[in-house]
């Protein structure tokens, strides 16, 4: 899903107060249940710290100079996620007046190991008023600095100290100005759609897929309405005309992957393989419309097993949004998916399988394993791309050979425009494809389809369901997959990767020596198009381009267009 710049004005993020005595706090109260559990964009977020002065009379306790906004150093986004700590849990409640027009209140509670003393924590924040911090229980000094909520406990964290945050702020479902991500309103209430770097838009957060954590999420709604999350349901309680509800993650989830939706909605249930629960969120009106479509998940599910090994997760479904978001997206655990892919003319089924068939896949490959760095993008929509193209060749007659040739052809364009697959360019400011191009959709599928006709395919099959069993539940680069086909393979495969995956060149296609780029001019060449719109692949529609769906290909070349962005 291509988000656009993390660029904000300051006066995104409003802060009340530099905490100080909790009497001085105005907060609303906290939703009615909430239980604890315990676990990079181009653009500088380096503007000055900001304190405004809160709506109402407030008086500010100067905390010093704010400190820097911090970053892991991502290539692609340098100011993304923060260092000195491991998240190891979060617990979030959010309450939903019935207007997705107004800001929610919500508390988050952070769950950390600190890896080095600490006098400041960051967290990434940057859409929502924030009212109160607490750490370890007690009142904190606060700040904002460029896209960072700068903490500031009254005792510095020791390295190697288990401590816990809680922020009373407001999650702002308006969109940010010049910004893309976060909540998505839909025609009854809410979803969520975060990645890449868009979560921070929603709650306070490590917002980098290199820190995962477990996820407890509590939604309060008033009556009539309906909110999932990921995870499993934990319980329900109904209270004055109001009902929260809580879910809980059992596997770890980087910040990009959070669901959280509310609507009108049905939630239809059925078993998948050996008794996986499949849940699917729907509106209301659309069930009987939307159920032939639901019913093949478990169908989809198995196909997949065959292909790489068991489910990595405790329950899966699709999200169905009543929106015209053009691009659909990896959530962990449900899938987030535009109404209009299913219901709208045009699609053919097939192509409409294949996209749910690339959302699945990156439970596996993106979600179960998630990207150490951006970079590594393309291990996430290079294997959701390669595996919706199998699918389509398998049960729609779609040759996937035919689809790599057009991919071959275009891939020196795609390298040009936007680097080659594992070293892709930086995102553009306004530009809402971001780094979900071509080169890390079709682009890095065409890698994986050299590294078969390289190694065999026995020898690739085998590297494919080593990598989700070795890294389940963790990150991987593109280092470490490099080195596991090396060993698979028994070959020193360095040179074949350097040149596939950062040459700026497309190398020959082993196999295939009559492969040919096509001419610089014929830009009009097959095959898939803009990039990872997430979804509608523009031109490449009829090909299976994905890469245009998932966040809005072109409309958003991220998770497939956004795909999983």
């Amino acid at each position: 899903m291509p988000l656009s710049s993390r660029h904000l004005p300051l006066g995104l993020l409003r802060f009340r107060t530099v905490a100080s005595r909790p009497s001085r706090i105005s907060s609303p109260p906290p939703p009615a249940h909430r239980s604890r559990s315990s676990h990079l964009t181009h653009l500088p977020r380096r503007a000055k710290a900001a304190l405004l002065a809160s709506a109402v009379s407030v008086c500010l306790v100067a905390a010093g100079t704010p400190p820097a906004p911090l970053g892991v150093g991502d290539r692609l986004y340098p100011q993304l996620g923060n260092p000195g700590y491991d998240v190891t849990a979060y617990d979030l409640s959010l309450t939903y007046t019935g207007r997705n027009t107004e800001p929610l209140a919500a508390v988050t509670t952070v769950d950390a190991r600190t890896t080095e003393p600490l006098e400041h924590l960051n967290l990434d924040f940057a859409h929502g008023t924030v009212k109160s911090v607490e750490v370890d229980g007690r009142p904190a000094a606060f700040a904002g600095a460029g896209e960072d909520l700068v903490v500031t406990p009254d005792t510095p964290l020791p390295a190697g100290s288990r401590t816990r945050i809680t922020v009373r702020h407001t999650s702002d479902p308006v969109p940010a100005r010049g910004r893309d991500g976060g909540w998505v309103r839909t025609r009854d209430g809410l979803a969520m759609a975060n990645q890449a770097d868009a979560a921070h838009l929603v709650f306070p957060c490590n917002d980098h897929p290199s820190d995962k954590a477990l996820f407890t999420v509590h939604v309060t709604a008033p009556d009539g309405y309906t909110a999932v999350a990921n995870g499993l349901p934990a319980g329900a309680s109904r209270t004055g005309g109001r009902t929260t509800w809580t879910y809980r993650t059992r596997h770890p989830m980087a910040t990009e992957l959070l669901q959280v939706a509310v609507g009108r909605s049905a939630v239809v249930h059925r078993a998948g393989p050996h008794g996986l629960p499949l849940r699917d969120v729907v509106p209301t009106a659309d069930r009987r419309r939307l159920e032939p479509w639901l019913a093949r998940t478990p169908g989809q599910i198995a196909w997949l097993e065959s292909k790489v090994g068991p489910f990595p997760f405790e329950t899966y479904g699709l999200l169905v949004a009543d929106a015209d978001t053009g691009f659909e997206l990896e959530t962990q655990t449900l899938s987030l998916f535009e109404k209009g892919l299913f219901t709208k003319p045009g699609h053919p089924g097939w192509y409409i399988e294949s996209i749910m068939v690339h959302e699945l896949s990156h439970q596996w490959f993106g979600d179960s394993v998630s990207p150490r760095t951006w970079s590594d993008l393309w291990l996430n929509e290079g294997h959701a791309t390669w595996y919706e193209a199998r699918y389509a060749e398998e049960k729609a007659h779609q040759p996937m050979e035919a689809r790599m040739k057009a991919a071959y052809g275009a891939s020196d364009r795609w390298r040009a425009s936007g680097g080659p697959p594992a070293a892709p360019k930086p995102p553009v400011p306004g530009q809402k494809i971001g780094i979900f191009r071509p080169n890390v959709y079709d682009g890095a599928a065409l890698v994986l389809y050299a590294l078969r006709q390289e190694i065999g395919r026995v020898a690739f099959e085998r590297v494919e369901r080593a990598w989700v069993r070795l890294h389940r539940d963790g990150t991987a680069g593109t280092d470490d997959f490099v080195r596991l086909a090396s060993e698979i393979s028994g070959r020193d495969l360095g040179t074949f990767f350097q040149d596939w995956l950062y040459g700026a060149k497309t190398p020959p296609m082993p196999g295939h020596p009559d492969w040919k780029p096509a001419p610089a001019a014929a830009k009009s060449a097959p095959g898939p198009s803009v990039g990872k719109g997430k979804r509608h692949a523009v031109q490449g529609r009829e090909q299976g381009a994905t890469q245009g769906r998932e966040q809005g290909a072109a409309r958003s070349g991220s998770p497939h267009g956004r795909h999983g962005k």
